[in-house]
């Protein structure tokens, strides 16, 4: 992880840790790296979601790279999977999206995908730390008519809408559905793009108004999605995050339907009808130990990777496999996006039970969930890195390990988006994970809070 891109983007509280001066120098040194000399005008497009903070950051992207020659197209808020879209069908030299995704109004962030609408490499996020932290080399100045252009692109939501219902084979008609839209990007297009595909939509919080987003709601907020399916009778319901690229589930019975579960229908369906490449899924080291042996028992391989759907994808480009995501939400449909789509993944899912005639809570039993536990401790910022070096955190985690003796696993780590370090136990025994998660983040507190 670099210093200042995280595993998505570059994020912190706007106008604190973000600030504009940041952002126009990001965009600056983003024309300079992502751009060939021989190109006198690249292009880059500009997306957000519905953040107060989005229009402030979007201002100073644009003078940075209108100051180094890059002309920019400027989509509004439409969801993150519509930028990595729309790089590649506008032919831009890049795409940019201001989002912090789940994280709570205050925050945001800038993510970059390159001119095929993949997040950058780790490399290529180095290079442009190194002009913007170290002055590596100095920033271009254009001036006259070697400036750039800025163009505001009007129908940028709905050709991402006609691409992802390009994208499903049979049709919604019959079902009826809630949309939980966290009060973000999917506000923008969940309604028009599910009811295309022939669903009734039941919709949830879907007026931002700038500090809303992310309030209890969405895809970690699922609560109120929960008791509305289950309190009408729904057929099933999706929760997206703050930028869409994320969905979770509800079944008909009101139960949350996670990442893995998803993936694992979705992947089994593909290799039923010949569709999953190399019979191979791909997920994370937080994937659910019952994820693992799903995979075992119905022929499929299953690859693991840091957490960090940059990390999936580049996996899934390495071996040439078409599915793989998170727990979280995060789920890469290759075959058909270039980065975790969530109202795409949302609508393979849908579309699934309605071609089965079947019930989604059915098909979820297809995989058993490992009891887990995953506990979210605090920590100032200059306190994070002592966590790799501190001597009682270690044996702790030893500790732990050395009980749970093959029976479940610990996994301890930085998150790559917020000052917290993640505890997460799986086993056999919910009691006794708990109690040892508990115990170890009670430590983590001592030691670094």
């Amino acid at each position: 992880m670099g210093r200042l891109f995280g595993t998505d983007g570059a994020r912190g509280v706007a106008n604190t840790d973000l600030t504009c001066e940041l952002a126009m120098n990001i965009g600056r040194a983003a024309a300079m790296v992502l751009t060939s000399e021989e190109v006198e005008h690249p292009t880059f497009l500009i997306g957000k979601d519905t953040r107060l903070s989005g229009d402030m950051l979007e201002g100073a992207l644009v003078a940075g790279l209108c100051s180094v020659g890059a002309n920019v197209k400027i989509l509004g808020v439409v969801p993150t999977p519509a930028v990595a879209y729309l790089v590649s069908k506008y032919k831009a030299d890049a795409g940019i999206m201001i989002s912090a995704s789940h994280n709570p109004y205050e925050f945001n962030g800038i993510k970059l995908f390159n001119d095929e609408g993949y997040k950058l490499p780790d490399e290529l996020e180095d290079q442009i730390e190194s002009i913007v932290l170290d002055n590596a080399i100095p920033y271009k100045v254009c001036e006259g008519d070697d400036l750039g252009s800025v163009e505001y692109v009007t129908e940028a939501a709905d050709e991402y809408i006609d691409h992802v219902v390009s994208t499903v084979h049979h049709d919604l008609k019959g079902m009826r559905i809630a949309l939980d839209c966290s009060n973000g990007s999917a506000s923008r297009t969940a309604k028009k793009l599910f009811e295309k595909l022939g669903a009734q939509c039941h919709m949830l919080f879907d007026h931002p108004d700038g500090i809303n987003i992310n309030e209890n709601c969405g895809s970690t907020h699922t609560e109120t999605l929960m008791k509305y399916v289950r309190d009408n009778n729904l057929d099933a319901g999706l929760a997206f995050d703050g930028d869409a690229d994320r969905c979770l589930a509800v079944d008909d019975h009101g139960e949350l339907v996670d990442g893995d579960f998803i993936i694992a229908i979705i992947a089994a369906d593909f290799k039923s009808r010949g569709m999953l490449k190399r019979d191979t899924v791909v997920g994370t080291v937080m994937t659910n130990m019952g994820f693992q042996k799903f995979c075992e028992a119905n022929g499929m391989n299953f690859v693991s990777t840091k957490v960090g759907d940059r990390y999936v994808l580049e996996a899934m480009k390495l071996e040439d496999y078409n599915i793989g995501g998170e727990q979280s939400g995060h789920v890469i449909c290759l075959d058909y996006s270039t980065t975790g789509d969530g109202q795409l993944t949302g609508a393979q899912l849908l579309s699934l039970i309605n071609r089965r005639q079947a019930r989604l809570s059915s098909i979820a039993t297809l995989m058993e969930r490992y009891p887990q536990i995953l506990i979210n401790v605090k920590v100032p910022n200059e306190n994070k890195n002592k966590f790799y070096t501190d001597k009682d955190i270690k044996e702790e985690i030893k500790r732990v390990d050395d009980i749970l003796e093959g029976r479940g696993r610990i996994l301890v780590r930085l998150s790559g988006t917020e000052p917290i370090i993640r505890v997460m136990l799986e086993g056999e025994d919910y009691a006794e994970i708990s109690r040892l998660a508990n115990e170890t983040a009670s430590v983590i507190k001592e030691r670094l809070s």
